[in-house]
């Protein structure tokens, strides 16, 4: 997990002036396994939020279409799976 980290941390930040840290989450509340979730955080969301854990934005945040992972994403993939 600190190596896939470690590459989003440096391909977020090659892409995005403002790009602020990564976020690592574990969690095993509701799921029977361990998991993880790596969040990159950004000086362009809103600064309450920021300084918080991702899960607290509202519930219309996750479900916007407009947020959602697509084609547009994959340079920032191709570039984590190469540092990887």
């Amino acid at each position: 997990m600190a190596g896939l980290a470690s590459a989003v941390e440096i391909a977020c930040s090659d892409r995005d002036p403002d790009f602020v840290r990564v976020n690592i989450e574990i969690l095993g509340n509701s799921d029977p396994f361990l998991h993880a979730h790596i969040w990159p955080r950004y000086a362009w969301e809103d600064p309450d939020t920021l300084a918080r854990p991702v899960w607290l934005y509202p519930e219309s945040h996750w479900k916007d279409p407009t947020r959602q992972l697509g084609p547009e994403h994959n340079q920032i993939r191709s570039a984590i799976t190469a540092l990887l």
